[in-house]
């Protein structure tokens, strides 16, 4: 009797585990597509609430700041290992929330349609900022374009006040897209956090009045903090009600300036390009440069030493110069071939107006950035650059080797440097005295 018994067991083992197969492969085959002739799901997750309030004073909160979606947002791991409670720190949505003003890291949370942040260092007695960037994604991969701010409070008061600016590459002269903005109220060490736009603009309002130092970084790594590597700007403010300031980042190389090439641009002319910008307002002089001719290092006299913006306005306005005076002349021979010049020809017939009911053509789409502005602002310091240019007295000889010994270039920190750089003054290039075999040959008499 044992083994029928033992049989039935079996049997009844092998039927829970094809159930149990059979559920799997079913899940497996299930996907988050749209129901079957259902409309496709285009909409985006949205913010339900953030927990605390915004504008709340919480003395006591020591809990997590829950952002609630609609809906249940990717996931996003990046390694991040789990937590308790069921959700777990994710290091690819850290990217989408800034907390602060912290100093160490932020613990940023996920459990299905709602996301929970908390400092590491824990919750201290300030004003804390939380703004939610864009970049979420729903299953169907629908993205979170907008973006929300909430500022609460663990005891002071929230301020009224505000800093707004624009962020520029000083070195490109351009604007600073998605930078990172840092306001630090003195005497404090950390500061509020907010992105730049894509015009490179911020606003940062609720903050209280008194002195800041803000700083504007162009976060390559995405880790929002200010690097050395980076390039970055600061300027100390004085914060009443409002203020707008404007920064200039660019790179803070510790390790000074040092020649990298020369070239040979005409007889009495080289370029010299050094590893990093030069300080613009820090002018070369003939104790700073010198031209050696070798073999034997005699001195070659510098006429004139300019920054390269320098030799490219005296180019253009000769260039410019000889058009004029080109067209001039020939204006001038024109005139003395044909006296007898016609009227001007008739300006070209307006296009005709569109019908009454015609659809009007497409409006030129606004600009966000107000780029008179931007250019006004980048004229307001001289621009930097990571080359000179040498004029020498007199013309260098063909086929001879050459050094440029420089010394005190100071880049944009102060830091300064020196070294030497050869280039060979190449030969001339012979005359080609070949016939031109398509020219046909003189006809004989």
């Amino acid at each position: 009797m044992a083994r029928p018994a033992r049989r039935s067991r079996r049997e009844a083992q092998i039927a829970r585990l094809l159930v149990a197969g059979a559920a799997a492969v079913l899940l497996a085959c299930a996907s988050v597509g749209n129901p079957p002739g259902g409309p496709p799901d285009v909409a985006p997750p949205k913010i339900v609430s953030i927990q605390p309030e915004s504008g709340k004073v919480v003395p006591e909160f020591n809990g997590d700041v829950a952002i609630q979606f609609d809906e249940t947002v990717e996931e996003q791991p990046s390694g991040g290992g789990r937590g308790s409670g069921g959700g777990g720190e994710v290091g690819g949505l850290a990217p989408q929330v800034l907390l602060s003003p912290v100093a160490g890291p932020v613990k940023v949370g996920w459990h299905r349609s709602r996301i929970t942040v908390k400092p590491k260092e824990g919750w201290k007695r300030r004003v804390y900022r939380v703004e939610v960037l864009p970049g979420f994604y729903d299953l169907r991969r629908n993205r979170f374009d907008s973006s929300a701010t909430v500022l609460f409070s663990r005891g002071p008061a929230i301020g009224h006040a505000r800093i707004g600016g624009i962020a520029l590459k000083w070195v490109e002269q351009t604007i600073l897209l998605r930078a990172l903005i840092e306001a630090v109220p003195l005497p404090d060490t950390v500061g509020y956090l907010t992105m730049a736009d894509s015009g490179g603009q911020f606003n940062l309002e609720n903050l209280q009045p008194g002195r800041y130092i803000v700083y504007a970084t162009a976060d390559a790594n995405g880790d929002r903090r200010r690097s050395l590597r980076e390039a970055y700007d600061s300027v100390a403010v004085t914060l009443d009600s409002s203020a707008n300031v404007a920064l200039y980042t660019f790179p803070h190389d510790t390790v000074p300036p040092r020649p990298r090439t020369a070239t040979f641009v005409d007889s009495v002319t080289v370029r010299v390009e050094f590893s990093q910008p030069l300080e613009p307002t820090a002018s070369f002089d003939t104790t700073n440069v010198r031209v050696l001719e070798l073999p034997d290092s005699t001195r070659v006299a510098v006429a004139q030493i300019l920054t390269q913006r320098q030799y490219d306005s005296l180019q253009t306005a000769a260039r410019q110069k000889a058009d004029s005076e080109r067209a001039a002349a020939n204006d001038s021979a024109g005139a003395a071939r044909d006296t007898t010049r016609g009227a001007p020809p008739p300006p070209p017939p307006r296009p005709p107006a569109p019908r009454p009911g015609a659809p009007a053509a497409p409006a030129a789409p606004a600009l966000k950035v107000d780029t008179a502005l931007v250019r006004q602002l980048l004229s307001r310091r001289p621009i930097p650059s990571d080359k000179i240019v040498l004029k020498l007295v007199n013309p260098m000889k063909p086929d001879t080797r050459y050094v440029v010994a420089v010394q005190g270039a100071t880049n944009l920190i102060g830091r300064k440097g020196e070294g030497n750089v050869s280039f060979t003054v190449p030969k001339p290039t012979p005359r080609d005295t070949t016939p031109d075999a398509r020219r046909p040959p003189p006809s004989r008499p």
